[in-house]
């Protein structure tokens, strides 16, 4: 049932990973419609089903706005200088970047907000917001700052350590309570996205500077993810902030 629950929640991000794939063996250069594009209509057809069969509903709306704007403002930054690419065209494209790419990052949020309401999820002892949201703040204008100024991400990994250490993602499974460290947590979830991102390179749909074909990518990426994801997870809870509570839960403890 915990699976089943987390695939439930990926559901949007796991049908753009497997449009991914398979558009990748089937696609051919000459076609009318480019890769990208299809991609883009397997994303804006998909949400318009989860919303039509009230899948999702309006903190998923908000999350898809929010975090294709998060990730689209990243995207035009970093592929303008050079630190990734999209090989293949496309018409909906903004400065060299398909606009299916926005959908990926909608996909963690919509999967975060989903993931808090199907787990029924609390997060005990949580800081103070003011806290929390400088913290996912200074993450990410570092995205940007660690290219023309200085990288002070060690110190935001240590920093993140410190806020949210004693923090515990509490959940309900199989009429149970049960818990995780939130650390732990974004850890693991960034894990995950980074074999995301090894499926994007092995597709050939983005390409980082500098990597070989068929390398693995860069173990840093997993990092960024972390970042980005507790970001991600900032943003969610402003959403769902039932889900915060300042106090430890000490019941039925595993």
């Amino acid at each position: 049932m915990y699976v089943l629950k987390h695939l439930w929640a990926g559901l949007f991000g796991g049908i753009l990973m497997i449009a991914m794939a398979l558009s990748s063996l089937i696609w051919q250069p000459d076609w009318i419609v480019t890769r990208y594009d299809a991609l883009l209509l397997v994303a804006v057809v998909t949400q318009g089903l989860f919303f039509a069969f009230r899948l999702e509903n309006r903190d998923e709306a908000i999350a898809l706005i929010v975090f294709s704007a998060l990730g689209l403002g990243m995207e035009l930054f970093n592929t303008a200088r050079g630190n990734w690419a999209y090989p293949e065209g496309g018409l909906f494209t903004v400065a060299q970047v398909p606009l299916f790419v926005a959908f990926l990052y909608a996909a963690v949020g919509i999967c975060i907000l989903r993931m808090i309401r199907i787990f029924e999820m609390r997060f005990a002892p949580f800081p103070p917001y003011w806290m929390a949201l400088g913290l996912a703040a200074l993450i990410y204008m570092n995205f940007f700052t660690q290219h023309l100024l200085f990288d002070i991400r060690i110190g935001l990994f240590i920093v993140s350590a410190v806020i949210f250490g004693r923090t515990r993602i509490w959940f309900r499974s199989a009429g149970r309570d049960w818990w995780m460290p939130m650390i732990l947590s974004l850890f693991f979830s960034a894990l995950g996205v980074w074999g995301g991102e090894n499926l994007g390179t092995l597709t050939g749909t983005w390409v980082y500077d500098g990597q070989g074909q068929g390398e693995v990518v860069s173990l840093a990426t997993l990092g960024s993810w972390y970042l980005f994801l507790l970001v991600a997870l900032m943003v969610s809870l402003l959403v769902l902030p039932g889900a915060t509570q300042r106090a430890p839960i000490t019941r039925n403890k595993p």
